[in-house]
């Protein structure tokens, strides 16, 4: 699945400046601190880690030794946290060593959650479903709107909120996206289906007929009934450029299917606006800032 993301508009440094001013390298000392005292980082977005690259990278620790210290923070439980080197560490225990350099810091729990999340997403490791688990984890635990986020990273609310839609998918569609099996252009494409208990089924033929993400358009209009439509309603190629520029703009904006209904007769219409679930409406009224509170 190739990877198209785009490098976050702000960089760890231009969040954390203030925070990072106060630790220079070449003051800071290195310790030696055994594997067993150290966990990884709990807010660690990344599941999965290339078995591949990991052994590359312990058979050079073997032969050479690690050469540029993890960061690590003392635990409020026990031992060490890690903040930044996590690749680093599990290499290590790969190649059997008993202790790694490391430097130990003083960081907040909100700081090392977001530099935690903010160095993965600047180094496009994540899988699309872990890119969308950070934002939320951004979002529920240091209280932070959509837009606040975007803000805080540097990237639009749409795409922000395209990523959060995929966590409505069923667990076995996630299963596909983790898997390296569906791309993200084919997941945001399945949640346009309408009847959502075939998804998953859906999803499992995406995977075995290959399907593009204009086959998978085809076949998901098909099955919305969108080729059986009522006369009566407006078809697309009836629609003038206006509304289809108007209808695409609000695609992009709320990050799911929105169509633009136009009376023949006079200027009237409707909008509707599809939602997955009462968090995708929360969402989207989100983007429109309203507040049932």
């Amino acid at each position: 699945m190739a990877n198209n993301k785009k490098g976050l508009g702000k960089g760890i440094n231009a969040l954390f400046q203030d925070e990072l001013d106060q630790y220079d390298d070449t003051k800071e000392s290195i310790v030696r601190l055994n594997l067993d005292e150290i966990r990884p980082n709990p807010y660690q977005p990344r599941k999965t880690f290339n078995e591949d690259a990991l052994k590359e990278l312990a058979a050079s620790i073997k032969k050479s030794g690690v050469f540029q210290p993890i960061i690590v923070r003392e635990s409020v439980i026990k031992g060490y946290e890690i903040i930044a080197g996590e690749r680093r560490f599990r290499a290590s225990k790969l190649a059997g060593v008993a202790d790694v350099p490391a430097i130990v810091r003083t960081m907040t729990e909100e700081s090392m959650m977001e530099v935690a999340i903010l160095e993965n997403l600047q180094r496009e490791e994540l899988s699309p479903l872990e890119e969308a688990e950070a934002y939320n984890t951004l979002m529920e635990k240091l209280n932070l709107t959509q837009s606040q986020v975007s803000e805080r990273l540097g990237k639009s609310r749409p795409y922000i909120a395209n990523y959060l839609r995929l966590l409505g998918l069923p667990h076995a569609v996630k299963e596909l996206i983790q898997a390296d099996q569906l791309s993200m252009g084919q997941a945001r494409t399945l949640l346009s289906l309408k009847d959502k208990q075939k998804i998953g089924t859906l999803a499992k033929r995406t995977v075995k007929e290959n399907l593009t993400v204009r086959e998978l358009e085809k076949v998901i209009a098909q099955m919305n009934g969108e080729s059986k439509k009522n006369t009566k309603k407006t078809n697309d190629s009836e629609k003038s450029i206006y509304v289809q520029q108007s209808e695409n703009l609000l695609k992009e904006k709320f990050g799911t299917q929105v169509s633009i209904q136009q009376s023949k007769k006079n200027d009237k219409g409707k909008i509707e606006i599809d939602y997955l679930s009462t968090d995708d409406l929360n969402r989207i009224l989100d983007l429109l800032d309203i507040s049932l509170d």
